[in-house]
């Protein structure tokens, strides 16, 4: 005798579907899961045992093997407990086989025969609801399924009302999508005094996606304009919605079906390890780059992370995608998120220069400290610039006239221009000929950009992404093309800092050095 039903394995954000095929056969008594489950598959034996005396029900006393197909895939987590209970009770008889067909099912069992909440619910609906099959889920993942679309969702809290409602007995309600919810409030970029220079650079970066390094001593105002960035980046669209909603529910961030279109701003400590940044772990879990996608990861003390940790960032940074190689098995996950990275000139925090904040310990402390950041990884960063100390004087300048609403309403513009031209991406996410189309700059800014590339000594990838700037500027600017200004502006603000080496902009300042070419 042998029933089936449906259920997930979970690669990356992506659920791919389990067939589990539950047997119950004479011979000795004995309860099998096969086809590679890990511990905590293998543990679904006797939560099933409990949850089945719970309501009344032993298991028969016979061979009963459950496989789970394919065999060569590994199956991890706790969410197979209630399709093997369903199986299993299809097989005994006690619900019907035509009840859990074209059906998947995923829920964690208590011992009382309670259906706990399990990670991954809205991936799982979407699955269902590609394949045209129903779902059956936890009573607390109802709400987060339901936002998958038409799909029949059955969300019972427990195996005896799953009982009750498949005999007649109990009528489950369809849950509702969760409420859509606004993100926190936005800080307003009104509120930083002085740095002018630096909520320029935050502008562009919002309205073409580009990556944002931001150098100065300690109290200059780097964390505060940074979470800022938020405040001027448009909300998530629909599409947007649910690959990241399917990332976080995954990863178990996702309360009760509640969905945000506030973009993700994730800002890990720098003590996090490489797994934590890119992904992995046992499960191989998404990391803090994954949870950012089409948001913002903000990297604060850069050079305190392990090196190492940033380097597997460059991947990503280039290619909006994160592969988690295991033995078994690759897991990818999708991790476009846009780089701001805030960090001391040197560790003593001085700002080489300032009045009264010089390094004690000199140009050396600087270079040491700045060599924990690989070229490969600046050089993916589009916009580097110094962000000077607030003097009183700034301190006591009356709060600014412009601040969040007005810079975001020009980047919102921005990025509608870039939507209509490039069909879709931004502009830092142009490549090849689209690239050359959109932001291909005038004569006058080509012979710029020329000159400049071979005085500065910029790297093919610092040349294109110093267009990609030049054609966002273009765009703040309303302008269908990209002119000598622009290309001068971009080259501005991809220099180094004064206090970084490097080979794109050895020693004094790069904006006057632009600004002698011009």
């Amino acid at each position: 005798m042998v029933a089936r039903i449906s259920t997930v394995a979970f690669e990356g954000a992506q659920a791919r579907l389990v067939d589990v095929q539950v047997q119950i056969a004479g011979g000795n008594v004995a309860f099998y899961i096969v086809g590679l489950p890990d511990k905590a598959v293998a543990e679904s034996r006797e939560r099933v045992r409990a949850a089945f005396a719970a309501i009344g029900l032993a298991l028969p006393s016979k061979r009963v093997v459950v496989n789970l197909a394919p065999a060569d895939l590994p199956k991890e987590g706790s969410h197979y407990d209630l399709p093997i209970a369903l199986g299993l009770m299809a097989a005994m008889g006690v619900v019907p086989k035509d009840a859990i067909e074209r059906c998947v099912a995923i829920g964690e069992l208590g011992l009382d025969g309670a259906v706990a909440r399990v990670a991954g619910a809205l991936p799982a609906a979407i699955k269902a609801n590609e394949k045209r099959m129903s779902l059956i889920c936890p009573s607390e993942c109802g709400s987060e399924a339901a936002w998958a679309g038409d799909v029949d969702i059955l969300a019972p809290a427990s195996l005896m009302s799953f009982v009750n409602h498949v005999k007649g007995v109990q009528a489950l309600a369809p849950p509702s999508p969760g409420p859509l919810i606004d993100g926190p409030p936005a800080a307003d970029l009104a509120d930083v005094k002085g740095q002018e220079h630096a909520k320029r650079a935050l502008e562009i970066a919002a309205a073409g996606g580009h990556n944002l390094l931001l150098v100065g001593p300690p109290g200059s105002g780097k964390s505060m304009l940074a979470a800022r960035l938020p405040g001027l980046l448009p909300p998530l669209t629909a599409s947007e919605l649910l690959e990241v909603s399917a990332i976080h529910s995954v990863a178990g961030l996702l309360e009760r079906g509640r969905l945000t279109r506030a973009r993700p701003f994730r800002a890990p400590h720098h003590s996090a390890s490489m797994a934590a940044l890119v992904g992995g772990g046992q499960r191989a879990l998404p990391g803090e780059a994954s949870l950012a996608h089409r948001g913002v990861l903000f990297l604060d003390e850069l050079p305190e992370f392990n090196p190492q940790a940033l380097d597997s960032l460059r991947q990503p940074l280039e290619t909006g995608r994160i592969t988690v190689a295991r033995a078994a098995r690759h897991v990818s996950y999708p991790a476009r998120a846009q780089l701001i990275a805030a960090m001391n000139p040197c560790r003593c925090g001085g700002s080489a220069g300032a009045d009264g904040a010089a390094c004690r310990r000199g140009p050396r402390c600087a270079a040491d400290y700045q060599a924990r950041i690989s070229g490969p990884l600046l050089d993916r960063i589009d916009l580097r610039l110094d962000v000077p100390p607030v003097t009183p004087a700034d301190l006591a300048l009356p709060r600014a006239s412009e601040g969040t609403e007005e810079a975001a309403a020009r980047v919102a513009a921005a990025r509608a221009m870039q939507q209509e031209r490039n069909e879709g991406p931004l502009n830092t996410e142009l490549d090849g000929p689209a690239l050359d189309k959109a932001a291909t700059p005038d004569e006058q800014g080509g012979e710029l950009l020329a000159r400049a590339s071979t005085h500065f000594g910029l790297t093919a990838r610092g040349y294109h992404r110093v267009i990609r700037v030049a054609r966002t500027i273009a765009d703040l600017d309303g302008s269908d093309i990209v002119r000598r200004r622009h290309v001068a502006e971009a080259l501005s603000l991809r220099r180094a800092p004064q206090s970084m080496g490097g080979e794109t902009a050895p020693g004094a300042g790069r904006a006057e050095r632009v600004a002698e070419m011009r």
